[in-house]
């Protein structure tokens, strides 16, 4: 594996703060040239540090709502497990799909309409795989909190960890046609230059990037980021459900919980647990040594933790396919 070294981390951090910035821009704030800068990039794509530039989209704004489903199996060979995984990510409303270790095995994501929606995918997926659940548990999405990852700097404390995304909860927003197909292309290639996104949408670069600020400004656009194999930087995703004792506490832990530099992001949903917690730490003990310290800055109002560690991700789609 190639390593990389503090400069790379930086323009890790800079992409995954907004990767439609110029390689310029980005080597004011590193110190480099643009020219080196844009070697390293295309070092680190090379190298699969990098897996993609993608937009974050807000779902909610156009009208979505998400269900998660946590299952714990039984009886599931590894042939009957493939095709459980690919009944979930063949499906266009499907946001993510990941396996995990800890309280559950698979966790998945569905952007759907309404509720009606979700149940006929559910039945199709019950009389499909039925027997091979043990546990099926739901929840439904309200707001997610994504957090700068600041953990990937030598100094922490020069990230910006007062800019965040925020997923869901806010009003819904209409869009047209051209709006919806230059999502489209923009998703799954956030650094796609104007005049190209022009080109395939048979526009303008001034009329599309007038689209990319209204859309920005709507909040149907929450960022643009970098897909990262955080597991080749060493790091595993660790996510702590928090059941409280007293939950009156629940913003004050949350504002000490979003100081840790680890912290990548906060689920605010309905059913499951009262806190969700996510980081990017190293080792399970350090996953640990951070739950302890928040339970030792919170006694009386933290009852117990449970925790996931997500072994592969097999889906992440911002938007809706339909």
């Amino acid at each position: 594996m190639v390593k990389i070294d503090s400069k790379d981390r930086e323009i890790l951090y800079q992409l995954d703060l907004d990767s439609r910035q110029s390689f310029a821009k980005i080597g004011k704030k590193v110190g480099l040239s643009k020219t080196v800068v844009a070697y390293r990039i295309n070092k680190l794509i090379e190298n699969e540090y990098i897996k993609t530039f993608y937009t974050v989209i807000d779902a909610f704004r156009l009208g979505y709502i998400s269900f998660r489903v946590y299952l714990v199996y039984q009886y599931m060979t590894q042939e009957r497990e493939r095709e459980l995984i690919e009944h979930f990510t063949k499906q266009k409303l499907n946001w993510w799909t990941i396996s995990a270790e800890g309280r559950f095995d698979l966790a998945v994501i569905m952007w759907v309409k309404n509720i009606n929606d979700f149940y006929a995918f559910w039945e199709e997926t019950l009389r499909r795989f039925r027997d091979n659940f043990l546990e099926q548990w739901f929840s439904a999405y309200i707001q997610i909190y994504t957090y700068r990852h600041s953990y990937l700097l030598d100094d922490p404390n020069k990230s910006d960890r007062t800019k965040f995304e925020i997923t869901g909860g806010g009003e819904q927003v209409t869009i047209d046609d051209l709006d919806y197909r230059l999502l489209r292309l923009i998703t799954p290639n956030a650094r796609m230059p104007v005049k190209e996104l022009a080109t395939k949408l048979d526009s303008t670069p001034a009329v599309v990037n007038y689209r990319l600020k209204k859309l920005i400004k709507q909040g149907v656009i929450q960022g643009f980021r970098a897909d990262i194999d955080y597991g080749k930087l060493g790091y595993q995703f660790f996510k702590a459900d928090i059941d409280l004792k007293d939950y009156k506490q629940r913003g004050k832990i949350i504002n000490y919980a979003k100081t840790n530099p680890h912290l990548v992001r906060i689920d605010k949903s309905v059913g499951i647990s009262d806190l969700e917690l996510e980081y990017h730490v190293k080792t399970l003990e350090q996953f640990h040594q951070i739950m302890k310290d928040l339970t030792n800055q919170f006694p009386e109002a933290i009852k117990k933790y449970r925790y996931v560690y997500a072994s592969r991700l097999h889906k992440m789609n911002y938007m809706p396919e339909e």
